[in-house]
């Protein structure tokens, strides 16, 4: 770079020379006078030179200038544009906290407009919420460290308080003197709505607008601590409606909910201010009586929130009739925590369910300890699947004319390393209340349909296995896939399969219910209902059903020579079955004479201790090898087999 301006200069110097000479002829000038000249020349462009690099200089110091000034006029309109457009309220004020310039979100969030806020004291927007110390507080932290940051409640024009979050920051001169206050804040209300939104949801049930379970121990926790205090009792009652999934399975869960919300307010009417009401399940509500001086007051609680149920509930226009069963846990004298109480008032509460419901009992020892059983229980049946412990038990099916066995009824049984054998009776409704029933009742079935073909390898002519499906199982969509993946993977014919429902599946949504029926019935299945005349019994609904049996329940068949009511029914039944072209099944026959009055009346199969109790897969199979247990003799005394089963004996027709 150097070079080429030597070069630059070198060229001027013999271009300003040769100028010269055209006007001074070299020849005219003497040599010094030529030095001279040609010093001046280099003097003047070295001056040329050094004002030229001054200019350049000076352009450069001016084009930064320009750009700094642009920039800073840039950020400036930005500045202006945050400060008009912010939705946060920005107020200047000067060291006395009078108010010297606002921003439109000011207005929209005081309703203050510029003209009515400048001029006044920030004590414009104070509220009442705040005492004098707390301003004070304010004042000395900004004076202080020059900022300060947090929630407060301030006031809008129209005189409502609202809450913002404010920032607010000193600005202060060269010399380090305030100047000025700069405040920046914003309108909180529509996040505290949220929170309360939230907090509501989190701790209440979505359906009554009750507190939820999570709700309720707080409460629970608050009420012990003052009872111990002031010397008072505490009580703690758990209420379960009876039988309320019946209407559920009825008429849907639609006028179910609309009664759950009609019970919520039912129970409030009849509690105090200061007690509590919980919904903490379907059909599940807690109560909790405070302030008692003693435990009997529970008693009277417990009976008006009975009565006040007692009436029908009526949604549009269908009337409803609920009744209910109370457990009632006393503080401090049933000892426990908040779930401890829980768990106690609710194994009352079921002791008065399994006593017929519509009463309360009391928490005792004997309930604790029957509660504790039914735990192990639940706890075990977890633990059954996994260790092998589950089997099942075969009950046969007699035709009542050929006296042959055509079929058997797959029933499960647990025995428990810990338990010993347990009844069905014992864990099938706990299996039920819990999400266990749906695991359970998919091991039945395939364990059941693996029997049926090891069976028939064995050599035994095909008979029809009847496995019972829970309400779990026939709700689930994937129902008829599984029933056909199981039939798969088993090798079993499906006319060799037989699914018993009971009525209350149907019923909750009837054109679902025949859909998922006609689908298992175009797969060959064959489809019947279960315990038939101790639900619905609608003949309107039955006619819809692609089914192929009715079971009458061992209810009706138990008294069926003593009782012309039950043998009625029975009668009805059969009939009824009869003109529907539907087979009859009739459970729990015991004697004789019900065997003779059923085959009288046209059933078409029996079932019971007449002939057999449910027996191992080896007992059936010597039923099997019988083939034809229709024998002539003078009577129907059973020929036991293996000592647990039996082969009922017919009179030759």
């Amino acid at each position: 770079m150097r070079g080429m301006r030597t070069l630059h200069l070198l060229a001027i110097a013999v271009l300003t020379l040769v100028t010269l000479a055209e006007i001074f002829p070299l020849m005219m000038l003497a040599h010094w006078q030529i030095a001279a000249l040609c010093v001046f020349v280099v003097v003047l462009l070295g001056l040329i030179q050094q004002r030229t690099q001054e200019l350049i200089a000076t352009n450069q110091a001016l084009k930064i200038e320009v750009d700094v000034r642009r920039k800073a006029e840039v950020e400036l309109c930005l500045a202006a544009n945050v400060y008009q457009n912010t939705t946060e309220a920005i107020l200047v004020t000067d060291p006395l906290r009078i108010i010297e310039s606002v921003n439109p979100a000011f207005t929209d969030i005081t309703g203050y407009t510029q003209d009515e806020a400048v001029g006044h004291s920030i004590t414009l927007l104070y509220s009442n919420h705040h005492d004098e110390a707390f301003y004070r507080q304010l004042h000395d932290e900004l004076d202080t460290h020059g900022s300060w940051r947090g929630e407060m409640w301030s006031q809008r024009k129209n005189g409502s308080i609202y809450p913002e979050y404010v920032s607010i920051n000193a600005i202060r001169d060269g010399d380090g003197v305030i100047r000025h206050f700069v405040r920046v804040f914003s309108d909180l209300s529509g996040i505290k709505r949220s929170e309360q939104q939230l907090q509501f949801i989190v701790h209440h049930d979505s359906l009554t607008g009750l507190p939820n379970r999570l709700l309720l121990k707080d409460r629970m926790r608050q009420a012990f601590s003052y009872a111990l205090r002031f010397n008072q009792v505490v009580a703690v009652l758990f209420l379960g409606l009876d039988r309320f999934t019946m209407i559920n399975e009825a008429v849907g869960r639609g006028v179910g909910d609309s009664i759950l919300r009609d019970v919520g307010n039912r129970l409030l009417h009849c509690l105090r201010d200061e007690d509590s009401l919980a919904r903490v399940g379907g059909d599940e509500f807690v109560i909790i009586a405070t302030g008692l001086q003693h435990g009997g007051t529970a008693n009277r609680i417990a009976q008006k929130l009975l009565l006040s149920l007692s009436e029908p509930f009526i949604v549009e226009t269908d009337r409803y009739f609920l009744s209910a069963s109370i457990g009632i846990s006393l503080f401090p004298m049933d000892e426990g925590d908040e779930d401890g109480h829980l768990g106690k008032a609710e194994a009352a509460m079921r002791r008065a369910k399994d006593q017929g419901g519509n009463s309360h009992h009391f928490f005792t020892k004997e309930i604790n300890a029957v509660s504790n059983k039914r735990m192990a229980i639940e706890n075990g049946l977890r633990l059954a699947l996994e260790r092998n412990e589950l089997f099942l038990h075969y009950q046969p099916q007699i035709h009542i004319i050929t006296g042959r066995l055509v079929g058997v009824e797959a029933l499960i049984r647990w025995k428990s390393p810990e338990l010993g054998l347990v009844s069905p009776v014992n864990f099938i409704p706990i299996a039920e209340e819990s999400d266990l029933i749906a695991l359970i009742g998919d091991w039945v079935l395939r364990t059941a349909c693996q029997q049926s073909v090891l069976w028939q390898e064995e050599g035994f002519a095909p008979i029809r296995m009847a496995v019972n499906l829970s309400a779990r199982q026939f709700q689930n969509r994937d129902l008829p896939a599984k029933v056909r993946q199981v039939l798969q993977d088993t090798g079993l014919d499906p006319q060799y399969l037989e699914l018993e429902l009971t009525e209350g599946m149907f019923m909750r949504n009837v054109n679902e219910a025949v859909t998922t029926l006609q689908t298992l019935k175009d797969m060959n299945l064959y489809l019947s209902i279960d315990d038939f005349g101790t639900g619905y019994s609608s003949l309107s609904y039955l006619k819809r059903f692609p089914i192929h049996t009715l079971k009458i329940d061992r209810a009706f068949v138990r008294d069926i020579i003593s009782d012309p009511d039950d043998a009625a029914i029975t009668k009805t039944i059969i009939s009824m079955a009869k003109n529907l072209n539907l087979h009859v099944v009739a459970e729990g026959v015991a004697s004789p004479d019900q065997l003779e009055f059923l085959r009288s009346l046209g059933c078409d199969l029996v079932q019971g201790f007449l002939f057999s109790p449910p027996v191992s897969p080896e007992e059936i199979s010597l039923f099997l090898e019988e083939d034809v247990v229709y024998r002539q003799e003078d009577s129907f005394a059973p020929k036991l087999h293996s000592g647990s089963g039996s082969v009922i004996v017919f009179p030759e027709h």
